[in-house]
């Protein structure tokens, strides 16, 4: 990169840079209040010399988008300047520019950033962001061991093969055993190991939750076991950045899309923006929820919308009432009550 530019200007005045971040490279774009380009150009991925770039820089505000490979380089940029991510969903000027480079995706997130007009992302906490991590590599164990199973009922059926059991229970996996042949028993050996790993990733999260007081709450809640309120919590952050729990609904996705035109409303399918963790999640516990409180305003509710518009509607928009409820409980840092 060119660094004559940066090197010698004023330190009072404002750098606005955008980053075009890519796996082995980043693209780089610095502007100045007025929008002139002060330097421009590519630097490769690597911690040390990210950490010399930040170090020329003074007086910045750093713009990226969220991607894959974002925390790594926010983590070093952040500990000098400020670091904004961006929503790349609601920043649609790359996106519908009919000119589209590395350059001119980095100088447009500059002058966004000049402008004002970034739709910031949430950046969690370090602790957060940990958590998060450890609940989704539970749940990529799991849907590994899932994809082994299915390869194990596809063998079976291929060969017509019948087993008088549950799936995957003792007497199936018994009968399993006495099929004679290398793929089942390369699938077994590879479930026994997953089981393995689930179990000290399930450990590990047991005692985060334990030791959280947000967590722990949640375990309040009928159908929420502590990876639900791990999840949960990961999932979230911090509680107060929403202002009332119909926030907290549309920050998960569950807040039904609206189209309004001509003095008409429309309400369409929910937006599914945010984490589909979490929504998966919300699902699963508002299942549970419904069987252990069969007389609770949830499932009365849901009992009540699904005549109407059907099960899988309606426990979405439970799940939407279960979400306010742990709103409310993480809010107040209360236990629930019924």
């Amino acid at each position: 990169m060119n660094e004559k530019d940066i090197s010698q200007s004023d330190d009072s005045m404002r750098m606005f840079v955008g980053l075009d971040v890519h796996k082995k490279y980043t693209e780089v774009a610095i502007v100045d209040e007025c929008g002139v380009v002060l330097e421009h150009g590519r630097i490769e991925n690597d911690p040390e010399k990210i950490e010399d770039f930040s170090k020329r820089l003074s007086n910045a505000t750093v713009v990226m988008e969220s991607s894959s490979s974002w925390y790594w380089l926010y983590e070093i940029l952040s500990r000098r300047h400020r670091v904004v991510l961006s929503n790349p969903v609601k920043t649609k000027a790359i996106a519908s520019a009919k000119m589209k480079t590395d350059r001119m995706d980095a100088l447009m997130l500059a002058n966004l950033l000049r402008g004002g007009y970034i739709a910031e992302c949430y950046v969690p906490s370090r602790r957060v962001m940990g958590l998060r991590e450890l609940v989704r590599y539970r749940a990529n164990l799991v849907g590994m061991r899932g994809m082994v199973k299915n390869r194990v009922h596809a063998y079976l059926q291929m060969n017509n093969i019948n087993i008088g059991y549950g799936p995957f229970t003792e007497g199936f996996l018994e009968e399993l055993r006495k099929v004679k042949d290398a793929r089942i028993e390369g699938y077994l050996r590879i479930i026994e190991r997953l089981n393995l790993e689930i179990h000290e990733a399930s450990k590990m999260i047991c005692s985060e939750a334990l030791n959280d007081e947000g967590a722990r709450l949640l375990m309040t809640i009928p159908g929420i076991s502590f990876y639900s309120a791990l999840l949960i919590i990961s999932e979230i952050g911090e509680i107060d950045r929403f202002p009332d729990s119909s926030h907290l609904v549309s920050y998960a996705g569950l807040a039904p899309s609206t189209r309004c035109s001509g003095g008409v409303t429309y309400h369409g399918r929910i937006t599914k923006t945010g984490s589909p963790y979490l929504r998966w999640v919300l699902n699963q516990c508002t299942w549970v929820h419904i069987r252990a409180e069969p007389d609770g305003n949830i499932a009365t509710f849901y009992r009540r919308l699904s005549k109407k518009k059907g099960n899988a509607k309606a426990i979405v928009a439970a799940s939407a009432k279960l979400l306010k409820i742990i709103y409310w409980v993480l809010k107040d840092r209360r236990p629930y009550h019924s």
